[in-house]
């Protein structure tokens, strides 16, 4: 497991909705072992969107509250934006995607994420867990 790794929109999916209770054990273990547990402000944003629509008001703050508590949220600079811009033409995938994905460049971390939009980018490092791991 890495010491450091930047947590997608997917994880939380997965984390918060999955029925798969071997993918949800692999996901608490990444959780245990990862001493720096990173998230992105775009990645806050999604998973409050999802949340409301599917849980409503009370648990997609609850649940924002617990990923702030629990994870050091990174913010977007000017060098996160340019960087996320050239990403974004070069691969062309989502706006969301390519901030993420420069926000792990700067850190120098993986992420975790099924995303295949992540996999586009030879310089990002991508980890996910299989119920056939």
């Amino acid at each position: 497991m890495p010491q450091r790794s930047l947590h997608d929109t997917r994880f939380f999916v997965e984390y918060f909705y999955s029925e798969n209770s071997d993918l949800l054990r692999k996901l608490r273990e990444d959780l245990r072992s990862t001493r720096e547990r990173l998230v992105s402000v775009v990645t806050i944003h999604e998973m409050h969107r999802i949340d409301l629509e599917n849980e409503g008001k009370e648990v997609a703050a609850m649940r924002s509250e617990t990923v702030r508590r629990d994870f050091e949220v990174l913010e977007i600079d000017y060098e996160i934006a340019v960087k996320s811009a050239a990403l974004r033409s070069l691969h062309r995938i989502p706006m969301a995607d390519s901030l993420i994905a420069a926000t792990a460049e700067f850190r120098k971390s993986p992420v975790v994420s099924d995303d295949p939009h992540f996999q586009r980018i030879e310089s990002i490092k991508t980890l996910w867990y299989t119920t056939s791991d």
